[in-house]
């Protein structure tokens, strides 16, 4: 007689209604190099941009506008810099690939990652397919 070693069954349906969970898709971005650097729960190519230097904006605390976005990051914090704006200057918190060090991106306040109300990902530094440099990230270059 064979052996029992388990006695669970599967059952699944097909008419069955998509969980909240199972719709929500998370979205993996790589670096130029192919380093894994952000999981997001939303398309990068859906959210804000910041109107001085084209940077996508990724909410990281909840404030009264709107909920924080649910996201990971991989990168390696470097030192701070002091950028000159219009109308005063900038210190940006700065991430970089842990891989190749390109610039990912940045926040205002120290690390770690969101302890500042937003981090901000530079255009075109991060792509979907691993090792594919993505279409934007010679954007604004003059050759």
């Amino acid at each position: 007689m064979p052996k029992v070693i388990s006695r669970s069954a599967v059952s699944s349906s097909v008419d069955a209604q998509p969980t909240a969970s199972s719709t929500a898709a998370l979205r993996v971005y790589y670096c130029i190099c192919g380093e894994f650097i952000l999981v997001i729960d939303k398309s990068l190519a859906t959210l804000p941009k910041r109107k001085t230097d084209n940077a996508i904006i990724i909410r990281a605390q909840d404030t009264p506008e709107g909920q924080a976005r649910v996201f990971k990051l991989n990168a390696t914090a470097g030192d701070p810099v002091l950028i000159e704006r219009e109308g005063g200057h900038e210190r940006q918190y700065r991430f970089h690939c842990p891989r190749c060090s390109l610039l990912i991106g940045y926040q205002s306040t120290p690390p770690p990652v969101k302890s500042g109300p937003y981090l901000y990902v530079l255009s075109g530094a991060l792509t979907q397919m691993q090792g594919q440099v993505p279409p934007n990230a010679f954007e604004g270059e003059t050759s």
